[in-house]
């Protein structure tokens, strides 16, 4: 089954506990995010602090209700220039929310994730594959059908192998 539109929406309204996603690909190219992100390219920047909108605020809902979104995202240096964009534009307003957001940086290291493709996964019970052309151009969001102890796995060694995002930033030119 392939999510989009109200549907795909409802996962993050609805899930109890946690919403977590494993992000491993350099550059996503999202057509609402064109504008934005060719004027970071042009020296722009977001201060995160004064970020709020309605995907900030249901973070900081959710965070006070106990409910956890988290992600690790799997990096290596140089950093794109759509990672530097998602890390000043996104994810530094989405941590001060309330978002758990970790990176995995395998620049000097095996990828102990080599094959995982992405996934958002909620409440630990459903898998939503997120599949992707090679450029990061979404393809579609698929409900995966069986077992999810493999991505249960994918998030531990995730979890285990990264650093906090305000960590890995500290000294970065973002």
């Amino acid at each position: 089954m392939y999510l989009a539109g109200e549907e795909w929406a409802a996962r993050f309204e609805d899930f109890q506990q946690e919403a977590w996603r494993l992000e491993t690909l350099p550059q996503y190219l999202m057509p609402q995010e064109e504008k934005e992100f060719a004027a970071f390219l042009s020296g722009s920047r977001t201060d995160p602090y004064a970020v709020s909108n309605e995907y900030t605020e249901r973070l900081r809902r959710q965070a006070v209700a106990g409910r956890v979104q988290g992600r690790v995202h799997v990096v290596t240096r140089p950093l794109t220039d759509y990672l530097r964009f998602e890390f000043s534009h996104y994810y530094a307003p989405h941590a001060l929310a309330g978002e758990q957001i970790r990176i995995l940086d395998v620049t000097d290291r095996d990828n102990p994730l080599a094959g995982a493709q992405d996934f958002w996964m909620f409440d630990r019970a459903e898998v939503v594959l997120m599949n992707y052309h090679p450029d990061g151009r979404q393809i579609n969001r698929e409900v995966h059908e069986g077992d999810t102890s493999r991505f249960l796995e994918y998030q531990r060694i995730a979890l285990a192998e990264s650093v906090p995002f305000e960590e890995y930033v500290k000294g970065l030119d973002v």
